[in-house]
């Protein structure tokens, strides 16, 4: 429809072109609601193991025993993964060896 017709027409047309549109949005807006919950319960639905992949949850990995401890500061301990750490660097551009940090394990 145009302006130019909307213009045209009466208050009593306006009006009544107004309350079939609300009706009509009405009856649309429902079903959209409809569909939307509906896709809702599907997803609640899945069981709780296809959940769990779609989460960002992470794995428990065990603790890792440290193997290289900083003789200057023992209580400075790496396990070997990930990036090493500033004082091992740092020993390490000096010329020491890794071997001269690794941690004695005791015998049992």
């Amino acid at each position: 429809m145009k302006l130019i017709e909307l213009e045209r027409m009466s208050t009593d047309d306006l009006w009544s072109l107004h309350v079939e549109i609300g009706e009509a949005l009405a009856v649309r807006l429902a079903a959209e609601k409809d569909l939307l919950e509906e896709r809702l319960m599907q997803l609640t639905a899945k069981p709780p193991f296809e959940r769990r992949i779609a989460t960002s949850e992470r794995r428990q990995y065990p603790p890792v025993v440290p193997k290289f401890r900083n003789p200057d500061e023992p209580s400075e301990t790496w396990a070997g993964r990930g990036k090493q750490p500033r004082w091992l660097a740092e020993q390490l551009k000096s010329g020491r060896k890794m071997d001269d940090f690794k941690v004695q394990i005791a015998a049992e």
